[in-house]
């Protein structure tokens, strides 16, 4: 059967990825993978083990958070509490990484959910389930806001209002995250940036932070517009990073949206090349925000399209490489230990 919202990333080719081996640089980097998804849909299963051969690469992965995607969603029972299956699931494979037969490192010490913001209070009872289901890991919402004129830029399995963060309905429901403790997780595009801003200063009592450098776009209507792409993004990015309850994910650019196109070589792309693509978004990001409010980020297997997963790392470590010791703690694992509330970590 076509899954359409498969066909919104890039295929994974083993063969392909494996076309670039690199061995892990400063493999005693302390990390914490602050991004991550696992799921099981038809022909492409990503679960426990599949994540754990990627992270056998040589890095020093200590723990990682899983962020919500529409995995293990409940069958039955009212529509809104069905996203609370995932967390469930997302716990049990917490519960077995932290059983130690799978290794040292802690698979989903924090756990990112989804719940409809938009049915405003009413959505506080699935939250407390949420939080329940959770099992002392669940950290936060991600509501996902990505929105775009040009339906090639869309994911099917998402349809937010491009006014989304605006409503009413949402700002209702997003009131419950900070009195249960909870943080939001911020997936939009560049253009939409402002409307995060504006979310942001409305609710400055409320952790949030942005993935994926903030929706860079380099495909459809934004091809060939890089510059220009850039200068508006980076005048969002200063003006969020005023708000002090916002931190930003560094990564998710492994994905067909920003238009890099690493995906038409013949061969896999080395840490390298990676780290020459994303160096002027990811050190603007740090320009604006400081290292304190930083956090590399994998994405996979989204960005498994693109780059494998140890050469992904490289790359950071890369365009970390002037960065002193404290600052590197802070870019690869004491932000997101921060964000996450997770202790024990370095």
């Amino acid at each position: 059967m076509s899954n359409p919202v498969q066909h919104h990333y890039l295929p994974v080719r083993p063969d392909w990825l494996a076309t670039t081996p690199e061995p892990a640089l400063d493999p005693g980097q302390v990390i914490i993978d602050p991004h991550h998804h696992l799921w099981d849909r038809p022909g492409w299963r990503y679960l426990l083990h599949e994540f754990l051969a990627d992270l056998d690469s040589g890095h020093d992965i200590r723990a990682t958070v899983y962020v919500q995607a529409r995995a293990m969603h409940r069958a039955d029972g009212p529509e809104v509490m069905q996203p609370v299956g995932e967390t469930e699931f997302a716990n049990g494979i917490a519960a077995m990484s932290a059983s130690g037969g799978y290794g040292k490192v802690r698979v989903n010490a924090g756990i990112v959910g989804f719940a409809d913001l938009r049915h405003g209070d009413a959505i506080r009872p699935v939250l407390e389930a949420h939080v329940t289901a959770g099992g002392g890991r669940f950290r936060g919402i991600r509501h996902i806001a990505t929105w775009d004129p040009e339906p090639e830029l869309l994911n099917p399995a998402y349809t937010p209002a491009e006014d989304m963060l605006d409503s009413a309905a949402f700002r209702a429901g997003f009131a419950h995250l900070a009195p249960l403790g909870l943080s939001f997780d911020a997936w939009l595009y560049f253009h939409q940036i402002p409307r995060l801003t504006a979310l942001a200063r409305a609710f400055p009592g409320t952790p949030i932070v942005l993935d994926h450098c903030g929706g860079i776009l380099g495909i459809g209507r934004y091809a060939g517009r890089r510059d220009e792409v850039f200068a508006a993004w980076s005048a969002a990015i200063a003006e969020l990073a005023t708000c002090p309850n916002v931190m930003v994910k560094l990564g998710g650019l492994g994905m067909r949206l920003p238009g890099f196109g690493f995906e038409t070589r013949p061969r896999a792309p080395s840490s390298v090349e990676l780290a020459e693509a994303w160096r002027p978004w990811m050190e603007r990001c740090i320009e604006a925000f400081g290292t304190a409010r930083c956090m590399f980020e994998s994405n996979f297997p989204v960005d498994k399209g693109g780059y494998a997963y140890g050469v992904g790392w490289n790359a950071m470590k890369r365009i970390a490489a002037g960065a002193s010791a404290e600052e590197k703690a802070d870019l690869f694992w004491r932000s997101a230990a921060r964000f996450y509330r997770l202790p024990d970590i370095g």
